[in-house]
């Protein structure tokens, strides 16, 4: 039991925030859940208080509004509860030309992907400090590792995660602040996310996991102060192809491969329901 301190976890309400949740109320920590309104995430937090006998706090915002990123921290200090591990999962994601996308969606997409995460370790730095040793994990994207078509934002956002995420462990490391990224590839964290899934070639299919395969592997890493998290055998063997491989093959090999996956976006804030998380 992590007595008095407490895990807090965006995008908590489906998919892979929803597994994440799972997983450390399954390993005794008391949770911080965020979400959007109706999200049902009061229903879920009192069904992990019953079934792993944890406290779990419920907290519903819009965390494409900037103030309501203040607003949450806010509430957890009102509520005089210490954070020792933030959890930043929550993203927008899509799988589409370039100019399929609206400014709108962009922006929100930005905002999501990159602002809320570097906002919440700014806000929630100095509890976590005090809360040592402590974690961040930020979930990334294998998306990061390479440069595909229909992924372009998306895929950019996520190299931002990555490269946050590596200089910042070098700085906190010194504070008793580990810092890991995970970068998955496909997810089956929503219906429709599965039914394009199913869709997709062969050597698609194969890469992608379910949320609650992924979960384990998340918090394991975090807790072992692993710097790079990739989860499954074929997104590393992806990595060591890439490696390997001349670029103009990879390149050919990953733009084949994406421009199988059927164009759409995710405009939500329970989890990253991207084939590339």
């Amino acid at each position: 039991m992590y007595t008095n301190l407490y895990t807090l976890i965006t995008g908590a309400s489906e998919g892979f925030g929803k597994a994440l949740a799972i997983e450390c109320a399954s390993r005794k920590m008391n949770l911080i859940l965020v979400a959007l309104p109706e999200s049902k995430l009061h229903s879920f937090a009192d069904s992990l208080k019953q079934k792993y006998n944890v406290d779990v706090v419920a907290i519903e915002k819009d965390l494409a509004i900037e103030e309501n990123c203040f607003l949450v921290f806010k509430e957890v200090e009102n509520l005089r509860l210490s954070v020792n591990m933030l959890i930043n999962n929550v993203g927008i994601s899509s799988t589409m030309f370039f100019s399929e996308g609206c400014i709108s969606f962009y922006q929100k997409q930005v905002k999501l992907n990159v602002i809320v995460t570097t906002l919440l370790t700014s806000l929630f730095l100095d509890m976590l400090k005090t809360n040592k040793p402590s974690h961040i994990l930020n979930v990334g994207s294998l998306s990061s590792f390479f440069y595909l078509a229909k992924k372009q934002v998306y895929g950019a956002t996520k190299s931002y995660i990555y490269s946050f995420s590596k200089s910042l462990r070098e700085e906190l490391s010194s504070d008793g602040i580990n810092v890991s990224v995970i970068c998955p590839g496909g997810m089956n964290t929503n219906a429709t996310i599965i039914m394009t899934n199913k869709s997709n070639n062969w050597l698609a299919r194969q890469s992608i996991m379910n949320p609650e395969e992924v979960a384990p592997i998340a918090i394991k890493g975090l807790l072992n102060r692993k710097e790079i998290i990739i989860p499954g055998r074929m997104n590393k063997l992806f990595l060591i192809l890439d490696k390997l491989l001349p670029s103009f093959i990879i390149k050919m090999i990953a733009n084949n491969h994406i421009n199988k996956f059927k164009s759409y976006n995710t405009v939500n804030q329970t989890t990253n329901d991207s084939l590339y998380t």
